[in-house]
């Protein structure tokens, strides 16, 4: 059997790392910069990570939802306190395009409606639904395509007020990235997300945040959205909250009354991803990875915005995106083959930077110096 061949792959086997570091097979290091797509939030083999899932493997590593699972109250009450929102209530998944569709199902489910707003730019995942949100005509298969969502543009406040004036009453849900991640690292502004708000009162319509990327501490606000001053009706999170081990969740305000049977999953929530998730969060609590990586991340901002070849710097905290002029289209790719970086990229020449909250000033400045040297190569 071979492998359905749907990625396009680097020449490059990761076979070691260790903080912001990788090796590959040929014992090669790498300074990652993009954490396998903003998934690594705490460093590579973080000590207190895998101490946490080898003692939790020793003890149990997985049953059902149908028993008590005490470590998803744990987590529920660590979320709660370290995202600043401790009435809201906890559904555990496993991806950000599951989070997504359960968010959007349980919106419907609220107010007994179906059209959904999303935005153009946006990414919410592959499944059904997700993907249906998502604007990028190529993934979506025939059987996904539905008549109920509506794509506005991106930051227009008055196409969403007309959007509402037309169909308010049939709005199930406005879904929105707080930085669009795959659209190229473009900020939702804070006019825009209290117009969401105020509309979605008014319409009792369910403003969800998607913070599957831009989330879990990335901007330096556990929720990136919350830069705005209002709150969402529910938040979806993916990424970061396992630094690796597969596991999601969506944060639901005190307004939603569950009943059982609502939502459901086999594997969300197991023991292990749990442990998971706790450990990241008692990191980032406890080494206090919010403030690194708004205070890194500004440096790296303010630097990147000096370099004379760059278009422009967009983002927030580490969630960063460095548009080059077409003619430096290559510099992505000599950073990883010939400077030995890793980073992320948004068609068409954006260069992404999503790195582990605990990124060093040194990193910052290793990455700053060897950019550098790739723009003039």
């Amino acid at each position: 059997m071979n492998l359905f061949d749907v990625y396009p792959l680097n020449d490059i086997e990761i076979v070691k790392a260790s903080g912001s570091t990788v090796w590959d097979a040929a014992g090669q290091e790498y300074l990652d910069l993009y954490g396998g797509h903003a998934v690594i939030s705490i460093g590579h083999t973080h000590p207190h990570y895998v101490e946490r899932l080898t003692e939790q493997l020793n003890k149990v590593g997985f049953y059902s939802n149908s028993v008590k699972i005490p470590l998803q109250v744990q987590l529920a009450e660590k979320l709660g306190e370290v995202s600043g929102k401790p009435d809201y209530q906890l559904f555990l998944c496993n991806s950000g395009a599951e989070a997504n569709e359960n968010a959007l199902k349980l919106a419907s489910f609220y107010n007994g409606r179906k059209k959904v707003i999303a935005f153009k730019g946006a990414f919410h995942g592959r499944t059904s639904l997700a993907v249906a949100v998502t604007d990028n005509p190529k993934i979506i298969a025939p059987v996904n395509e539905t008549d109920n969502i509506i794509f506005l543009p991106h930051n227009d406040v008055e196409a969403l007020g007309q959007a509402f004036a037309d169909y308010g009453q049939e709005i199930a849900a406005v879904i929105i990235e707080g930085i669009q991640g795959v659209g190229g690292i473009k900020e939702a502004s804070v006019d825009f997300l209290k117009k969401i708000r105020s509309l979605c009162d008014q319409y009792n319509a369910v403003y969800i945040a998607d913070s599957v990327q831009c989330g879990y501490g990335r901007t330096g606000l556990f929720y990136s959205h919350d830069y705005a001053g209002v709150a969402a009706d529910v938040y979806t999170m993916a990424k970061g909250m396992g630094n690796g081990f597969p596991i999601a969740g969506i944060s639901i305000a005190p307004k939603f009354k569950p009943w059982h049977g609502m939502l459901g999953t086999t594997f969300g929530g197991n023991h292990l991803a749990c442990a998971a998730a706790l450990s990241v969060l008692e990191v980032i609590a406890q080494d206090k990875l919010m403030e690194n990586a708004a205070a890194v991340g500004s440096y790296l901002i303010e630097e990147l915005q000096k370099i004379e070849e760059v278009k422009e710097v967009r983002g927030r905290g580490l969630m960063i995106g460095i548009e080059l002029p077409e003619s430096l289209g290559h510099v992505k790719k000599d950073l990883l083959y010939k400077h030995y970086i890793f980073t992320g990229e948004a068609k068409p020449n954006v260069i992404r930077l999503l790195p582990a909250l605990n990124l060093t000033k040194d990193h910052a400045d290793q990455f700053l110096n060897e950019f550098k040297i790739a723009l003039k190569g």
